[in-house]
């Protein structure tokens, strides 16, 4: 299977009801989006990751969700991505920032994991860091709150209120991206401003 012009988007979570609403598994609420909007159910299973293959805009796109829990989530998408033959910079991942403001997004096309878990999984698994991605802000966690425990913590319901207009606007990100590149995007949706 010839991956040239197909392109993968993973976003990183972690599998399970307990997980489902936690910022840290804000990447799978924008796949989820992704899916709803295009009509791409992410339903298949193969290297311990849900997929759907489908188009988006004119583009051959694979959503992915790895399940092997946030910590591993390099192995699936690297094994799905060989099956495909989609290359690095093909690839677009999706995921929660503690270092950016809440609603806040930030694309990027390389660099190293900024101490995300899940990022580091796939930079080690690919062995390289030109992998693009879109970083969500989630926000730093209060006085008393360890870092961990503010990412597997449910939303406010301030941040509640917001986070559709946010996964919305990520939606519309990862379209700019793919239709358009990833300067494009930079461009774009690369603002100092977060949603309030």
């Amino acid at each position: 299977m010839s991956g040239k012009n197909i392109r993968l988007v993973a976003g990183l979570g972690n599998p399970g009801d307990a997980y489902a609403k936690t910022r840290h598994n804000i990447g799978f609420m924008v796949v989820d989006s992704l899916s709803g909007e295009f009509s791409i159910p992410v339903e298949k299973k193969k290297f311990d990751a849900s997929y759907g293959r489908g188009v988006i805009e004119g583009i051959e796109v694979i959503l992915v969700k790895p399940m092997a829990f946030m910590n591993r989530s390099g192995p699936p998408i690297q094994n799905l991505s060989g099956y495909y033959k989609i290359s690095c910079e093909n690839m677009l991942v999706v995921y929660d920032d503690v270092d950016l403001a809440f609603g806040r997004l930030k694309i990027n096309e390389k660099g190293g994991s900024g101490g995300h878990k899940g990022m580091q999984s796939i930079v080690d698994s690919f062995g390289c860091e030109y992998i693009p991605r879109l970083r969500m802000g989630v926000g730093r966690s209060e006085a008393g709150i360890n870092t961990s425990d503010h990412v597997l913590g449910r939303f406010s319901n301030i941040e509640k209120d917001l986070l559709d207009q946010i996964i919305k606007r990520a939606r519309d990100a990862v379209v700019k991206i793919l239709c358009n590149g990833i300067a494009e995007g930079m461009n774009r949706f690369n603002e100092n401003k977060a949603i309030t």
